[in-house]
């Protein structure tokens, strides 16, 4: 890439944000209708969180490994396998439903999506720091997140159409397309060569697999965001799951009256990720980081005491332009900080560690649900979500520039 050209000149860039783009879209059809599928044949919002949180613990595990395959083999190639193995998975859901549900076998298609998903994800993030400058990470991260946010704003939309007029498998069946357009795009880009790792982590495979846990021990700023992420994915990953459940069975409201809140919600990753940008630049990366954390904490409280769609939709995508804010902060100091070499298991021990408690959180929090009701777990959530944001601020995590200040070293 000539030097001081901007994203719009990167043609690889360019060619991975289009293919990114349109299977994020494609990934927003199963987001609807595998839930769909459960609650359609069980009617339990509790069998959605325990394959919620069984989809995981694959990715957990996978995790554990990811960051090593990502280092280690060719970024270009594990993308594109990664992406064909999803397509098969995903396939055989709508062939094998054409003789009869078969919920079984989504306990089996949705962990190996997810564990073969983690894989990919590792690689994603490494793949951005492969295609663009260093001072381009965090604009690059902000428009992937961006677009793939639009899309998924028609996307569940769509998707609530299609699982209403053809059934949730038909959605399913989009989604599987999806993943082979993400495998010709990445087919047809160029990544810079990967440094090899020091001869010291290649010693023993399992100092190898703790370098990027070791890493982030040793970053007091990324030490802190693991921890204080670690319980904020407890509390918040089978929020899905929860509104989902608070439409159809507190609302009453039909399959595409979802897919029309998921995609207004998705309005609110698309505002998260355009404003992630000056927002940091004029609010540091602590203030950005904290107050995207309450304010995510109150939107749940506000999602418990909804009781209209617009209300719903509205908080939902408070939330999610909240969790966009932070998570694109997070993902940017990582690319920022880790050397090129350790990035694959810096950023699979950072999601391992953190997604580590996110199984137990979703099968608690749709499980306290459908006892206790949307609106109780919501408002503990959410104000558990405040306490996190208040113990954010006794950390580095509050610093303005931690990259340049030399609080993550």
């Amino acid at each position: 890439m000539a030097e001081g050209s901007g994203l719009w000149r990167n043609r690889d860039f360019t060619v991975f944000w289009a293919s990114q783009t349109l299977s994020v879209a494609g990934d927003s059809f199963a987001l609807i209708a595998v839930p769909l599928l459960v609650l359609h044949v069980t009617g339990s919002v509790a069998q959605m969180g325990l394959l919620t949180g069984l989809a995981s613990a694959a990715s957990v595990a996978a995790g554990v490994f990811a960051g090593v395959l990502v280092d280690r083999l060719d970024r270009r190639r594990l993308l594109i396998w990664c992406d064909v193995a999803r397509m098969a998975l995903y396939g055989v859901v709508p062939v094998a439903w054409a003789f009869g549900p078969k919920v079984w076998l989504l306990y089996v298609v949705l962990p190996l999506s997810e564990a073969i998903g983690m894989v990919f994800q590792v690689a994603y993030v490494t793949a951005v720091r492969g295609l663009v400058d260093a001072d381009r990470i965090t604009e690059a991260n902000g428009r992937l997140g961006a677009t793939a946010a639009a899309a998924g704003v028609g996307g569940p939309l769509l998707a609530g159409v299609v699982a209403g007029w053809f059934g949730p498998t038909a959605a399913i069946a989009i989604n599987a397309a999806s993943f082979g357009v993400s495998a010709l795009g990445v087919l047809l880009i160029r990544l810079r060569r990967q440094p090899v790792s020091s001869p010291e982590e290649e010693r023993g495979s399992w100092r190898s697999l703790l370098a990027g846990a070791r890493f982030l021990w040793r970053q007091p700023v990324l030490r802190a965001l693991t921890v204080l992420l670690s319980f904020f994915i407890f509390l918040t990953l089978g929020l899905t799951d929860v509104l989902i459940y608070h439409l159809k069975h507190d609302l009453g409201q039909s399959d595409g009256a979802v897919g029309v809140v998921l995609a207004v919600a998705a309005l609110g990753t698309v505002a998260g990720s355009l404003l992630v940008g000056p927002v940091r630049r004029r609010l540091g990366f602590g203030a950005s980081w904290i107050g995207a954390i309450a304010v995510a904490g109150l939107a749940v409280m506000g999602l418990g005491v909804s009781a209209g769609v617009p209300v719903a939709a509205a908080t939902a995508a408070a939330y999610l332009a909240c969790v966009s804010v932070a998570g694109i902060c997070s993902m940017s100091l990582r690319q920022q900080v880790t050397p090129d070499h350790l990035l694959g298991r810096v950023t699979s021990a950072f999601w391992t560690i953190h997604f580590s408690l996110g199984p137990a959180g979703a099968a608690v929090l749709t499980w306290g649900a459908q006892r206790h009701g949307v609106e109780v777990v919501c408002l503990l959530a959410g104000a558990a979500c405040l306490l996190i944001a208040v113990a954010a601020f006794f950390t580095p995590i509050r610093q303005q520039n931690p990259e340049l200040s030399g609080a993550t070293g």
